[in-house]
């Protein structure tokens, strides 16, 4: 029997956005906010600079078994504009970049094919980077669960909060139970 417990790094602007949206999918089992991509020092500080080439990161695993991949691509691709180069938003940097982190040749031909997919949703071009995923590093516990933890801060309200309404609208046989039943 093929293992069906799968892991994703995937890069969307701001981690606390994905991460947010990834936690409330049926099959996830653990979302961490991370930083990759680059070299230097792998704090926010030095991450928000823009100098370490770093992306701001969520590794995700899930169960496909439940969530099948294609869904959650789609939930990634839908979550932020992957036509917009180094930006999402009012974050703008490579750090803020949309991309996937391939950890196999394997998963770089199924990251490929599904931007390939979703390009068919987007007149303007998908600029999501296929990169090969190097070391993962944890991003500070405050970046964890953030939106959950703190939202009444401004940025969850203004632009993670319609995020999540679209993800209780597009996807809503997807999520898990206590997100079926939310009035947050």
């Amino acid at each position: 029997m093929e293992n069906s417990q799968k892991t994703v790094v995937l890069a969307a602007g701001c981690f606390w956005c994905l991460d947010s949206v990834a936690r409330r999918l049926k099959g996830v089992q653990h979302v961490r906010s991370v930083y990759t991509g680059g070299n230097g020092p792998a704090i926010y500080e030095a991450v928000a600079s823009g100098g370490t080439g770093h992306a701001e990161a969520v590794e995700i695993t899930y169960d496909s078994s439940i969530l099948p991949d294609s869904v959650l691509y789609n939930v990634f691709f839908s979550s932020h504009d992957p036509t917009t180069l180094n930006r999402q938003g009012y974050d703008v940097g490579t750090q803020y970049r949309s991309a996937m982190f391939y950890a196999s040749e394997d998963q770089h031909e199924e990251f490929a094919a599904a931007i390939q997919r979703a390009q068919d949703s987007y007149n303007d071009p998908i600029v999501t980077t296929l990169e090969p995923l190097g070391t993962v590093h944890e991003a500070e516990e405050v970046h964890q669960d953030f939106h959950s933890r703190r939202p009444e801060v401004g940025y969850c309200q203004v632009i993670i909060d319609p995020k999540v309404a679209k993800l209780r609208r597009d996807y809503a046989s997807w999520l898990k139970p206590e997100e079926e039943r939310s009035t947050y």
